[in-house]
């Protein structure tokens, strides 16, 4: 809808242009120089040594991030047309054996926080729910990450959770507990977690209006009848799930992203080294024998041309 002048604000003395101005330009530093740009593949690069040891440390600094768009989850009932989080960065490392992977968000608020109780209740009555009422209290902030149950076969279940007949596997992160699961999931809101002790960890942090999550698995897990193996060289599916609590978001009510596809860097080959350097080789010697080949030629053609 139109907005309102603020012109009679200006002419009272509450706000001057100048203030305005700032205002404009603070908001402006708070963006991008450009629009980020949405790529299929997130990589995940092939390091020697250690990974990184949480989502604070340094050696995140030299690995690529790549923006993941989600959006309201309006499919399924209770439907959600206003989530705090439009998108998700993703970076991620493997050294053969383990993957990192960190995930950043914009979130004005660590959920819960009874400071936005009075924003959540106001979300609630203007969103006016058709499915459903709204939450009535605040929830964590959630992250969740989603592959098909098996990775080998190429095809991939209802983004939204999977479905019974083909489940998806899910690593799930709350903020309150501080706490993550990993298990199957047959639709949305659907989650069984696994019966072991999961082989994922994590560590997160809230900085600056920002949820830090780095989640680490093995490649290869103990059990892969219930968490699937992540092969090395090879596209594997992957979506994303962010809830804000303090916007009165859940499980159902969430942002979403489509499928997009995870690619573990394969090692370097030391033939991709020698391979270069031997066709030197092998054309610095063809370039000497046919330089010998010429002369004698030449030196052949002139003792002829003497005789004659």
């Amino acid at each position: 809808t139109p907005m309102p002048s603020f012109t009679d604000v200006i002419e009272s003395g509450i706000i001057t242009d100048e203030q305005l101005w700032r205002v404009a330009q603070y908001v402006r530093s708070l963006s991008p120089e450009g629009p980020p740009r949405v790529r299929e593949v997130v990589r995940a690069v092939r390091i020697e040594g250690a990974l990184a040891a949480g989502p604070g440390d340094s050696l995140w600094n030299d690995v690529e991030s790549q923006y993941i768009p989600v959006v309201g989850q309006i499919i399924v009932k209770p439907r959600w047309f206003a989530p705090t989080v439009n998108g998700v960065w993703v970076q991620a490392m493997h050294d053969g054996s383990r993957i990192a992977m960190r995930i950043r968000w914009h979130d004005p608020s660590r959920s819960p926080d009874p400071r936005w109780e009075e924003w959540r209740a106001r979300v609630v009555e203007t969103m006016a729910d058709p499915d459903s009422a709204g939450p009535a209290a605040h929830g964590p902030d959630r992250l969740t990450v989603q592959f098909p149950a098996t990775t080998g076969d190429g095809e991939r279940p209802f983004f939204l959770g999977g479905a019974a007949r083909r489940p998806v596997h899910l690593w799930r992160w709350t903020s309150e507990p501080d706490a993550v699961a990993e298990g199957a999931g047959t639709g949305l809101g659907q989650f069984t977690s696994r019966p072991d002790a999961p082989e994922l960890t994590h560590e997160a942090r809230f900085v600056d209006g920002e949820w830090q999550v780095q989640l680490t698995r093995a490649l290869i897990p103990r059990d892969t009848t219930v968490s699937p193996v992540l092969p090395v060289g090879r596209a594997i599916p992957i979506a994303f799930f962010a809830s804000d609590g303090s916007n009165g978001e859940d499980e159902m009510r969430t942002a979403v992203s489509a499928w997009y596809a995870l690619y573990l860097d394969v090692p370097t080959s030391p033939r991709v080294y020698a391979t270069p350097l031997v066709a030197m080789v092998l054309t610095a010697g063809l370039g000497v024998l046919v330089g010998r080949s010429a002369r004698g030629h030449g030196r052949h053609t002139e003792r002829h041309t003497r005789e004659e």
